[in-house]
């Protein structure tokens, strides 16, 4: 049996971390085969105490601090005190609904023989909100997330790292290196494009899926996918390989929308393309809502959509425009 060590970067994660802990503490798994790692970014919340409890209860779970507040620097922390076989990234607000879920991870690691495993990341919990079920429906559809992701597909196989790894052999860290400190978002993308450009192999499998809270407010949603976009142009900085036109899509959506409105002033026809482009998209996130709407027989996340949509083109384009413009002495990758 491989042993198991469970990497958890969390900060101010109290709404949701005693839950998720209890929930790996429960795994059906000999508890001198697993660890549970947290590393905490200087919580404010109270979430240290609560992680400091269940510690003092259960020997395979530890506390680690992490000055710097970087999931980056988080995950290399507990990458450094891992004594297991394979690690696995968690986060602090997630649900395990099978107590088996270390048991499928590790056997996915021995039937495969792969170097890392990915799995679908569903954002939908019980008791969330219609805002956090519209964030959920619309983060997992064609309009609301990266097109190349595999990180909502239902198929097992063989993929590329990139997207989609979450667990590693020890054996991955001494060929690629650690996660890269820089980054404050994108640093687990990063990581897998230098695994799959080394050759190593990734499996996706279904079997070891984790749900994800969605973010709670529309203010949320968007700081969080500014960061993300940000995280694109950094990982496009460093590895120019990964550049696709249609990863730029939001960055050109939030630019047609600032230069197109003093455009539209100049001319006419000018202004006629600039509301024929609106209307198009409004037509396609309406027609997209619709379908997310009746596809899930939950009327109540259509009003919801449409906003939730325009927040995620936007701030993905807001924060690849943003980290474009930083000046050069600012840029943290």
């Amino acid at each position: 049996m491989l042993s198991v060590s469970v990497i958890m970067p969390v900060r101010n994660e109290a709404q949701w971390i005693e839950r998720t802990l209890s929930q790996l503490i429960a795994q059906d798994y000999d508890p001198d085969r697993f660890e549970i790692l947290v590393i905490d970014g200087q919580s404010t919340d109270g979430t240290p105490e609560l992680i400091g409890r269940l510690a003092a209860l259960h020997e395979n779970v530890r506390l680690l601090n992490n000055p710097r507040r970087l999931s980056s620097a988080a995950r290399n922390i507990g990458i450094r005190h891992a004594r297991g076989d394979v690690v696995v990234i968690v986060d602090g607000h997630c649900e395990f609904e099978d107590d088996r879920y270390l048991r499928k991870l590790a056997a996915a690691f021995e039937r495969s023989g792969a170097d890392c495993i990915g799995r679908p990341q569903p954002l939908d919990i019980s008791g969330a909100s219609s805002l956090q079920r519209a964030i959920a429906a619309a983060r997992s559809s064609r309009l609301g997330h990266h097109p190349d992701s595999h990180v909502y597909s239902s198929e097992e196989g063989f993929v590329p790292a990139e997207s989609v790894a979450v667990a590693y052999r020890r054996s991955v860290f001494d060929t690629v290196g650690y996660f890269d400190e820089t980054f404050d978002a994108c640093e687990d993308v990063e990581l897998n494009h230098r695994i799959d450009r080394a050759g190593l192999r990734c499996f996706f499998t279904p079997e070891v899926a984790v749900r994800y809270a969605p973010r709670d407010s529309l203010g949320g949603l968007f700081r969080q996918l500014v960061r993300y976009g940000r995280g694109r142009v950094r990982l496009l900085r460093k590895h120019p390989a990964t550049f696709a036109v249609r990863s730029l899509i939001p960055l050109l959506f939030v630019v047609g929308l600032i230069v197109g409105l003093p455009l539209g002033f100049a001319t006419t026809w000018l202004a006629l393309v600039y509301i024929a482009a609106l209307g198009t998209y409004t037509t396609v996130v309406l027609m997209g809502a619709s379908w997310i709407g009746f596809r899930s027989g939950n009327s109540r996340l259509c009003p919801w959509l449409p906003l939730v949509f325009l927040a995620i083109h936007v701030a993905s384009g807001t924060g690849m425009l943003l980290e474009l413009f930083r000046p050069a002495g600012q840029r943290r990758g």
